[in-house]
């Protein structure tokens, strides 16, 4: 009988030690990820609801293709839009409660504005109804402008979003006649220097990776590229201007990471890729360089706040 009773106690023991372990690894991962300010997540067209499992991961932004549709709003995803698969309700409206409920900034170690790139997509080219686009977008950023960065006057103001214009949508002549707007268009290295695309208008240049690169990550970086790349961000950061690249290679994870490694050497704010999982993996391990500014402009504090905050 006694035996029998400490046999129970024990095997009671371990149950109870092994519910504890299991409570205690629950806890473990619903421990919220650190942020990662240069991890920028790609959303698939066919994406079904992009943006819990960016937050999730900790990455600091996300790419999304929309196409404008009916009742006034942008649609994801490929084809016919479909109903309740809009921007307003799988990314602005679940993206903007999570800053307000947590006092203004999507988690508690958020240093930089969550950047999210709304990417235009689709068969349609016609100027009047990409622009119609644009401004169905920038009413609904409105209704949300305590959180986001704005240009004001050409003065920015850094919130905890930070929303870019891209794809074939070209909003920058709307952009530029705005006052007050919370909206930024995308650039291109070729816009460093630029009078008519200033750093308040295009904060943030992003190109594809294969542009100007052949490098794949198999083998080792040649030294033209490796010179090219860190040339290329450093004109950009002397400009004023954050750096985003996308388009890496689609080769082996070894491979992808070997470029991540290279971005992060080169000191790319702003690395995008469509494996989620590796990157926030990879970002976690070995942040991105952030060098310091280079102080060769009439207002480089202006300059530094823009590409720091934006």
């Amino acid at each position: 009988m006694a035996d029998n009773v400490a046999a129970l106690l024990g095997g009671l023991a371990g149950l109870a030690g092994a519910t504890g372990a299991t409570t205690l690894g629950i806890a473990v991962a619903r421990r919220p990820r650190p942020y990662l300010p240069a991890g920028h997540a790609l959303a698939g067209t066919r994406a079904v609801d992009p943006l819990p499992d960016v937050l999730r991961r900790g990455l600091a932004g996300v790419s999304v293709p929309v196409r404008p549709g009916p009742h006034g709003e942008l649609y994801l995803g490929p084809g016919v839009p479909r109903p309740g698969r809009t921007l307003r309700r799988l990314v602005l409206s679940p993206l903007f409660a999570r800053a307000k409920a947590r006092g203004g900034r999507l988690c508690r170690d958020q240093r930089v504005p969550f950047r999210l790139v709304v990417e235009f997509t689709g068969p349609t080219r016609d100027a009047e109804t990409l622009l119609r686009a644009y401004r169905m977008l920038d009413q609904q950023l409105r209704d949300h402008a305590p959180l986001l960065s704005r240009c004001v006057d050409g003065n920015l103001d850094a919130g905890a979003v930070t929303v870019t214009v891209a794809g074939i949508v070209d909003a920058r002549e709307l952009l530029a006649t705005e006052r007050e707007r919370y909206a930024f268009a995308d650039g291109s290295f070729d816009d460093i220097g630029s009078a008519a695309a200033p750093p308040t208008l295009v904060p943030m240049v992003s190109e594809q990776w294969t542009r100007r690169f052949g490098w794949d990550g198999c083998e080792p970086i040649p030294a033209e590229e490796r010179h090219l790349l860190h040339a290329l961000v450093r004109s950009a950061h002397e400009d004023g201007r954050t750096v985003r690249i996308s388009g890496l290679p689609s080769g082996s994870r070894r491979a992808r990471q070997a470029v991540w490694t290279e971005l992060g050497e080169a000191g790319v704010d702003v690395v995008a890729d469509a494996d989620h999982a590796g990157l926030a993996r990879h970002l976690r391990r070995h942040p991105v360089r952030r060098p310091l500014p280079v102080v060769r402009h009439p207002s480089p504090q202006a300059r530094r706040d823009v590409a720091q905050t934006v």
